[in-house]
């Protein structure tokens, strides 16, 4: 049965951002037929981090609201990549990296969506429909559809133009995603591509061909472009990492505190948007725990998030290392080990500091320091100079705190 209230629901929650056709997005959610939707993902990276996630929350309501859910990777896509927001050419993937990446992503993607039952999820590779579509068939049937002082004109490849750098090889990627909306509403009947809003003009694009192509073909098919607004730090960088590093979804690759430590960093101004994509609390209720309580509800947020992502036992193990390291000072803080030979005749505090990544590097870890934001023992310290040695190792381990919530127990090995 399909929820016709999906629409409402992705309005309430900020979830719809950009539309092509708004109107005609929430005639096709409301009339109680299901739709098949797709959203596009080049696997440029091994896993995903937290950031990357925000277009399969939308997918999990979308399934869950009873609509066919299909996820494209691009296989051929990823061959060229996205030139999108970028200052440089990216780097050519070789067809066999992204062939191992498409496979270790797909593993992660089962926590967001359900690929068994009646209503399976299924991946689809564009290099599908690529690979045996020769250069001169593509480029007479849709490259001649492109105007490239419009293309050109699209913030999409703005800053590459800006560095004198856009290629040829860059342009295609708005052909060849244009051309999967098509090619799935062909093999699926695909009538509305989700994601995020800097995909705009790529999304676009596929709309408008279709436009285009029924006119040529006296074809009337109706495809739908949606985004959804990206998750934004107050600084305009997306979110997703941390100055530890990346709040990865695999749980091979980072702690269950660790990814509750991640989460907690929230800046506040987007606290309520992760509330709204992760969980599935009412708004009213997650406005009014806000406005009551910034830290309260980041702690909630925590929880919720790692829950859902980790799992109830990992949310809950993390909730109380958590509370137990404010409470007791570190006894549950996680481990770095360190052998005596990397200690040797002693080891520097800003190298002891960047190697438990307390600090992204050593001139931050002495700023740090300068700013008394560093504590060995539970004793602020002030010389950045201090060596560690063995002898400072009380029971095999020293306790190093930055500010009032980071923690690392160096355990001597």
């Amino acid at each position: 049965m399909v929820n016709t209230n999906l629409y409402n629901e992705l309005k309430d929650r900020g979830l719809l951002y950009q539309c092509t056709d708004e109107e005609a997005l929430k005639k096709a959610l409301e009339s109680g037929e299901p739709i098949t939707v797709y959203e596009g993902t080049d696997p440029t990276a091994d896993s995903l981090h937290i950031g990357h996630c925000v277009p399969y929350c939308i997918m999990r309501r979308l399934q869950k609201a009873g609509h066919k859910v299909i996820l494209l990777m691009g296989g051929a896509t990823a061959c060229i990549g996205d030139p999108t927001g970028r200052n440089e050419i990216r780097k050519v993937m070789t067809k066999e990296k992204i062939a191992e990446n498409i496979e270790k992503i797909k593993s992660t993607l089962k926590v967001f969506l359900d690929f068994e039952g009646e209503n399976p999820a299924i991946i689809v590779n564009n290099a599908d429909w690529f690979n045996d579509y020769s250069y001169i068939d593509f480029m007479r049937e849709i490259g001649v559809h492109f105007n490239v002082n419009q293309m050109l004109s699209n913030e999409i490849y703005a800053n590459r133009i800006k560095e004198g750098g856009l290629t040829f090889f860059e342009m295609g990627y708005m052909l060849m995603q244009a051309y999967d909306f098509i090619a799935l509403n062909r093999k699926y009947g695909c009538t509305l591509q989700y994601g995020g809003a800097d995909q705009w003009g790529n999304i676009a694009a596929g709309v408008t061909l279709q436009r285009k192509l029924n006119f040529a073909n006296g074809t009337d098919i109706n495809l739908i472009g949606a985004t959804n607004p990206l998750l934004l730090t107050p600084e305009g960088k997306k979110m997703g990492k941390t100055e530890k590093g990346a709040i990865w979804i695999d749980k091979n690759k980072i702690s269950a505190y660790d990814f509750y430590q991640g989460i907690y960093q929230t800046p506040d101004a987007c606290v309520e948007m992760m509330f709204a994509l992760f969980t599935d609390l009412p708004m009213d209720e997650i406005r009014a725990l806000i406005k009551e309580d910034i830290v309260k509800a980041k702690k909630r947020l925590c929880f919720e998030i790692t829950k859902f992502v980790r799992g109830e036992e990992d949310a809950i193990l993390a909730q109380q290392m958590s509370e137990n390291l404010f409470a007791q000072g570190g006894d549950d803080a996680p481990e770095f080990e360190l052998s005596k030979d990397d200690i040797g005749v002693g080891i520097g505090i800003c190298d002891l500091l960047f190697a438990t990544k307390l600090a992204p590097s050593k001139s931050e870890a002495r700023r740090l320091i300068q700013g008394g934001a560093i504590s060995v023992k539970g004793d602020k310290i002030s010389d950045f100079t201090l060596t560690i040695n063995e002898s400072d190792f009380e029971e095999g381990s020293i306790l190093l705190k930055k500010g009032k919530k980071n923690f690392i127990k160096v355990v001597l090995k």
